[in-house]
Formats: structure tokens, sequence, C-alpha cells
């Protein structure tokens, strides 16, 4: 008899999962996505990536605001029965009462080799920490965030000069082909769950979007470091305007802190340079350097902190 699955998630990191366990044969009784959101511009509501596939797929779908004490969804999940439930950048905390719902539990698929990033933006912070490794960990959902027990995690290398994007990508993908070894490993009772050592966890935080502002007084190897984990959203501010700085690298030029050092636009940062390769005046469409420089009050020998 095929087993009920009960599938949780929102973003675009979840999508490829829930794709690969429906064509996969994997019977996924319902899905839980958060409820999906008014446009800024407009009225018009926008589905999650989640929502989206799962009307594609026919799938039944359920999109409460909250779970915490919501009898209507209890009532649903225990009726169903279900036999686990996987949970994959889902949005929501899970009240304890739902949790006893799965007869194999909730498990998570978490995008980082934990305990080292638990919380909402591991990816982000891998980049931003400038590792050279992150990966995937399938862990069971326990009260306290991320901190339930792992039954596999699996590293991925972090490619030079790798964005949050493409390594988001990558990671989901790992994530699509492994669940389906562990799933089958859970409900058969072959999977072995181990403590997560608790003195070696590291929390990675909500990122703020006043994180995103370039302080050229960092060393240019940070500073490449948050463009690419931050990815769209790294900024610096010059005469009262925002430009977004979308792809960098680093530089050979030496020069004073926050200086325009060529018509390239390579900056001056502290223990060396970036060459600004793509970039994005606030209002306006991205541009590579040489075309930004053209018709841009930002030219060479001005200083940015100068603003």
């Amino acid at each position: 008899m095929l087993k009920k699955i009960i599938f949780m998630g929102t973003s675009l990191f979840a999508v490829p999962i829930l794709k690969s366990l429906y064509q996969n044969g994997y019977s996924v009784s319902v899905v839980y996505t958060q409820h999906p959101k008014k446009s800024r511009r407009g009225m018009d509501v926008n589905p999650t990536p989640i929502q989206s596939l799962s009307e594609t797929l026919n799938l039944e779908l359920r999109t409460p605001l909250s779970l915490k004490n919501n009898k209507e969804e209890y009532d649903y999940l225990k009726k169903l029965e279900a036999d686990i439930a996987v949970v994959v950048a889902y949005g929501q905390i899970l009240p304890k009462e739902i949790l006893g719902l799965a007869k194999k539990g909730f498990i998570n698929i978490h995008a980082s080799v934990l305990p080292k990033f638990r919380g909402p933006a591991p990816i982000q912070k891998s980049i931003m920490n400038l590792d050279k490794q992150t990966g995937i960990s399938i862990m069971k959902i326990t009260e306290k965030l991320d901190a339930g027990p792992i039954c596999n995690s699996y590293p991925l290398n972090i490619l030079e000069n790798e964005n949050v994007e493409s390594l988001s990508e990558r990671l989901s993908l790992l994530a699509a082909e492994k669940i389906l070894d562990d799933i089958d490993d859970i409900l058969e009772d072959k999977a072995v769950f181990k403590p997560q050592d608790d003195r070696k966890a590291i929390y990675a935080s909500k990122i703020l979007k006043s994180e995103g502002k370039i302080n050229w007084s960092d060393s240019a190897k940070n500073i490449i470091g948050k463009i690419n984990g931050l990815y769209p959203n790294s900024f610096f501010i010059y005469k009262g305007e925002r430009y977004k700085i979308l792809k960098v690298e680093p530089s050979s030029k030496i020069g004073e802190m926050g200086n325009v050092l060529s018509d390239s636009l390579d900056i001056g940062c502290k223990d060396g340079a970036i060459k600004i390769l793509e970039i994005q005046r606030e209002g306006k469409r991205p541009q590579k350097n040489n075309e930004f420089m053209h018709g841009s009050q930002i030219k060479k020998g001005l200083n940015l902190n100068n603003a």
C-alpha cells in the first residue's frame, strides 16, 4: 500500500524536492504552503512557488495563515493518518501537537551541515562566512528550531565566487536526489537518527535589509562574500541614490578605501580591491560596468565614502 506523505514547503528551494517525490511515484496526500500574499502594486495575489507546482500537479493544497492553535488543520491531519511529513523551507514554526500527527515524524531538509547554521538563512551565511563547503541535512523536527536528530548529511562544495541563487539551486537539486533514499529508510525503520552536538551549534539569523549596505573599510574578500551571499540585495549609497552591486570579482588594483580606481569600476577596500562587473542604479535596469561608466556620475578618482 502507498504511504501517505504530507509535504510542507513554500519557496523555490522546495520545488525540485516536491517534484522529485511526485515524479518518483510517492503518494503526496496533501501539500501545505504559506498563504499567498497580495502584490505590492495592486490587488493581485501572488501564489507561492509550491502552490503553483501543486496546482499544476493537481495535488491537494492547504494554505493556513498559521498552524498554531488551529483546530481545523489539527483535525484534518489527524484524520489523514499520514505516514510521514517532509518539510522544506515552509516558513512556519510547527507546534508540538502537529508534530505528533505523522507516524514516522516530521522530517526537515535543512540547507546546511547541522549543527552549523541552524535558522532561516543558512545558505546566505555560508557564503558570507567564506566557507568552502556546505550541504544539506535530513533531520527529525523537534520543538527546538533545527535541533532535532539527524539521519544523514550530504556535503557540497561552494564554487569560487558563487552567489546564493546558484548555490540554492544546487543544494535543492542535491536534496531532491537524496531524499528518495532517506524517505524509504525512514518509512522502513532503517534510518538511524543521531543527536546533534549543541555545543557546536551556530545560528544563521534572518537577514536584515540593512545588512546589505557595503562598508568599503571591510576587506575585499568579505565584501565579495556579502555581495554573493545577499544577491541581489547588496548596495551602496552615492549622492542619495542607491546602487545595487549584482556581480563582482577580486581586483589587483590598489588604492584608498572607497576610491574608484579605474574606468572599469575597480573599488578600493581594506586589504585589496573589488571589480564591479554588473551594477544597477536605483530605478534603472542592470548594466555591465563599461556601459554603466559611460553615463554615470561615478567616475575614476571619486571616493564613494564622500557621498
